[in-house]
């Protein structure tokens, strides 16, 4: 065809990989921006998650020492790798009904730079992606310490709890000296 419009065999070729390239690009600059990585997991009967980019590590919960003294949402301490780390129920903590410690209750570790301490959780549901614009900022139900701690709520109602409020609340640290 004389009309411009034709391709000869080696162009249509580069324009197929040009356009395959471009295809099987990751949009990896998109990724962060449009969702948040977290963490899942139930406690009391719902469903609670926190970013993944706080959580050091996720243990069974094997044991632990009571601490006298302290805030009743304080469960005790742990070893972890030689590492003292406070456990928190919160349970306790969100006014949630307790139970007791079931036979496979597990330590989310949270972590920064300048705090560590353990969520104690009944079981973990894995590493999800949400979109960050599915969030709602809150609910009536929310209310107290809960809200205090609210990131958002999905609309499958996971509470999303904001990690760096958590670790940043100097209420929650447990100091031990020694």
């Amino acid at each position: 065809m004389e009309s411009g419009f034709a391709l000869s065999a080696e162009e249509r070729e580069q324009r197929l990989l040009a356009r395959t390239r471009e295809w099987a690009r990751r949009p990896e600059q998109a990724m962060p921006d449009a969702f948040l990585e977290v963490l899942a997991f139930s406690l009391g009967g719902e469903t609670y998650a926190v970013e993944s980019r706080h959580v050091a590590e996720v243990l069974p919960l094997a044991q632990y020492t009571p601490l006298p003294g302290t805030p009743a949402y304080v469960l005790g301490i742990v070893n972890v790798r030689g590492r003292i780390v406070s456990v928190l129920d919160l349970r306790i903590l969100f006014e949630l009904p307790v139970s007791g410690l079931a036979d496979k209750n597990f330590l989310v570790v949270l972590q920064d730079e300048s705090m560590e301490f353990g969520l104690l959780v009944d079981r973990v549901l894995g590493i999800q992606p949400l979109e960050k614009a599915t969030l709602q900022s809150g609910m009536a139900s929310l209310t107290g310490v809960r809200a205090s701690y609210l990131l958002g709520v999905t609309p499958t109602q996971w509470t999303v709890l904001d990690g760096a409020r958590l670790l940043g609340d100097a209420s929650l640290r447990v100091e031990i000296d020694g």
